[in-house]
């Protein structure tokens, strides 16, 4: 998922942080009583102020407006957290609990886990009996295909995860439920629906993790009738506990109780706040002053507090007992494009590794404590496949300058080129851009920084291949996190070279490497999951060769959060905060 938040961390990765000039002990204290986990770090250890207690008003603040609030548009990875915990359901979903628990997938909207037969080809769910959308309809399977029917649209519907497109396809060249000549709109061969309470995937091949697939937002179920294209993501209509009272773009979206959401149905979403409230625009200075003042509860961005409260947080016991600093599961990375001189040169891409003063920028991001370990290779150590393959021998985060000199030589830029970095305006963002800038400059290579709106960068600016080639992007910040947890759940769609789509885009670098391809289809087919991550390490390696992506960090954030938060632990399949689970005191 794209940073903005993330996707999938690792109970078994310790955490370890520096005293940073003390100002509390750095280990969580363990409290077996009702009280639950207390002291810095305790929500990632398991649940803060566990609490039944209904009412109230959640806070939640965000600098940037969602990429969308449409499950299909959907990318961000808080979005996609928010989106399961108050109005999208899905077949399946990842428990709500904390450490390794979290990440198990359960039925939600079904009755129970599928049947699965033919080879593990064809899986058939019933759902759950008295399940609603928010004006009391009940949620049949034909609304959960249609749903799903409108991942084909992306035309109309751009910028999210192409996965159920990919598997569901099989040659059909289904154009989405807007183009489908079907009278019912419902003409996806692969999903049938032989009644209401039934719904059966056909597979061409064998996926081992399609049921991750049945567990995004884009797999929630829609009515044709509430379906309104493009503007859907102004005001999603709710099959969860609460429902969209307002959404005003840029400023503020306030979430209500859904009336017609039966909790008998929903083992999953605790549905503690009478109102959600997200406030959009804010500073992310101003969001850490009113974080830690009390205004707000949670940032649900989950980015972490800028470096002028870093201190504030780490040096202030009182402050620091509130806080938490997960492994997010990102990884931190610039993309370099393939397609853009002279990056179509391996050389010239290779200059840039050896150049990069990965300990700078991660610096920018908070150091070692607050910003993450040094990354070394794209796979970050909660995927397995994950190993210390290292080729530009980047692990102690120093560039090296001869050897990016040699490699300038030898693509024929012995002085240097100029070329354009694509950032996004936000958060920590900016300050890395310009360290990465600053390192470049060291070699001969120019870097102009071009940075954009956050909302719109992944979709249109650097996910068009076309405004990529016509604005020289060279080189484009990103971060990125499981989609689910396994190699294919990550690293597929940043390297699959058959999915360069023309919006939308994640394959930034625009490689297309033929035996990369060919990997990705084998492990995709692999039923043992030792094998298949081994084959997810030969096209890790493959990747680092290629030389088309940096990566810096793998991911830590300092999050502070309100004291009066209730049921507050970091759920290991997003990284962060349970946004379903918590409520205020």
């Amino acid at each position: 998922m794209r940073t903005g938040a993330l996707v999938a961390g690792s109970a078994a990765i310790a955490l370890v942080l520096s005293a940073c000039g003390s100002g509390g002990d750095d280990s969580p204290t363990t409290n077996s009583s009702a009280k639950g986990e207390t002291g810095f770090n305790a929500a990632t250890k398991g649940v803060v102020n566990p609490s039944d207690k209904k009412g109230g008003t959640l806070k939640l603040v965000s600098h940037d407006d969602p990429d969308s609030f449409d499950p299909i548009r959907a990318y961000y990875a808080w979005v996609w957290n928010f989106s399961k915990g108050y109005y999208a359901r899905t077949l399946l979903t990842n428990e709500a609990k904390p450490g390794e628990d979290g990440l198990k997938l359960v039925p939600d909207l079904a009755a129970e886990m599928p049947k699965i037969e033919d080879g593990g080809k064809k899986y058939t769910f019933t759902l759950k009996d008295g399940v609603k959308f928010e004006d009391g309809s009940p949620i049949t399977s034909k609304d959960i295909k249609y749903g799903i029917e409108r991942n084909f649209a992306t035309d109309v519907l751009s910028g999210g995860p192409p996965y159920l497109t990919e598997v569901l396809d099989q040659g059909q060249s289904y154009p989405g439920p807007y183009k489908d000549t079907d009278p019912n709109k419902l003409g996806l061969k692969s999903v049938q629906t032989p009644d209401d309470k039934t719904i059966v995937f056909t597979l061409k091949e064998p996926l081992s993790d399609f049921q991750y697939l049945l567990a995004m937002p884009g797999a929630s179920p829609l009515p044709q009738a509430k379906d309104t294209g493009d503007k859907y993501g102004d005001k999603p209509f709710s099959s969860g506990p609460y429902k969209f009272q307002s959404y005003d773009a840029g400023k503020k979206a306030v979430l209500v109780r859904n009336e017609n959401w039966d909790p008998k149905t929903d083992t999953v979403r605790k549905a503690l706040p009478d109102t959600v409230e997200l406030t959009i625009g804010t500073a992310p200075e101003e969001i850490d002053n009113q974080l830690l003042s009390g205004d707000v509860d949670v940032d649900v961005a989950q980015t972490g507090v800028q470096q002028g409260a870093q201190p504030k947080v780490l040096l202030n016991a009182d402050k620091k007992k509130n806080a938490d600093t997960p492994n997010t599961g990102f990884i931190r990375y610039f993309s370099i494009n393939t397609k853009v001189a002279p990056f179509d040169n391996i050389h010239c891409r290779k200059a840039v590794q050896y150049a990069t003063d990965k300990t700078t920028m991660q610096t920018a991001r908070g150091g070692a404590d607050a910003g993450g370990d040094i990354g070394i290779n794209m796979l970050p150590p909660n995927i397995a496949g994950h190993d210390d393959y290292d080729p530009y021998n980047t692990k102690s985060g120093k560039p090296q300058i001869d050897k990016a000199k040699e490699e300038l030589k030898l693509c024929g830029k012995p002085d240097g080129f100029e070329t354009v970095l694509a950032t996004r305006n936000a958060g920590k963002e900016p300050k890395t851009a310009e360290a990465l800038q600053a390192a470049l400059t060291n070699v001969g290579i120019k870097v102009r920084l071009d940075p954009t709106d956050a909302s719109l960068y992944f979709r249109s600016t650097i996910g068009s291949p076309t405004n990529v080639h016509a604005k020289g992007y060279g080189l484009m910040m990103a971060g990125w996190g499981a989609d689910f947890p396994t190699g294919y759940g990550f690293l597929s769609v940043l390297v699959d070279g058959r999915n360069i789509p023309e919006s939308g885009n994640n394959n930034y670098a625009e490689l297309n490497n033929s035996e990369v391809n060919s990997l990705i289809d084998k492990a995709k087919a692999e039923t043992d999951p030792a094998k298949a991550a081994d084959i997810w390490k030969q096209i890790n390696h493959i990747v680092m060769d290629e030389a088309v992506m940096v990566p810096f960090v793998f991911d830590k954030a300092l999050n502070y959060r309100n004291p009066r938060v209730t049921n507050v632990y970091v759920t290991e399949y997003y990284g962060m905060y349970d946004f379903g689970s918590l409520g205020v005191s």
